[in-house]
């Protein structure tokens, strides 16, 4: 398989307040040499300034690709869902809800907010770094993303 060129390199916006869901999202990009650049915010507010490109995120790149904790603070994943898909740009940017919930009711409430698709964190750190990999082969590899 050839090498990725600079325009195969995607920019992938992490909403995530846990720290320790950061790190190993990292790791994941590490680990298995994803070249897409990772961009991580802390919560709902950030994420729709980052991708307005308010404030000091006036610079930010737009992303092809978020992953989308839904328990944010100061704006929780499901209202910033439903901003960016009503937004005629925004929407159509891919969104994976990447959170610990497992509850119907998120996953039918993501899902009818244009979530792209929901996968929950698995709590093991080799199966959360599987689950990254499988996400970006996906959604940067497989998939056809708008520009």
């Amino acid at each position: 398989m050839p090498e990725p060129t600079p325009l195969d390199v995607v920019d992938v916006l992490l909403v995530e307040d846990d720290d320790g869901d950061v790190l190993m999202t990292k790791e994941a990009f590490e680990y298995h040499k994803i070249r897409n650049r990772l961009h991580v915010v802390n919560d709902g507010e950030q994420a729709l300034q980052f991708l307005r490109q308010e404030g000091e995120y006036a610079d930010a790149p737009r992303p092809g690709l978020i992953l989308l904790d839904l328990n944010l603070p100061r704006r929780d994943g499901r209202e910033v869902l439903a901003e960016l898909k009503d937004d005629p740009e925004l929407g159509l940017i891919p969104v994976v809800v990447l959170t610990t919930s497992e509850a119907e009711e998120d996953i039918v409430r993501s899902y009818r907010l244009h979530a792209n698709a929901y996968v929950s964190k698995p709590v093991d750190f080799d199966r959360f770094i599987e689950v990254v990999r499988h996400i970006d082969n996906f959604f940067v590899t497989v998939v056809k993303l708008p520009r």
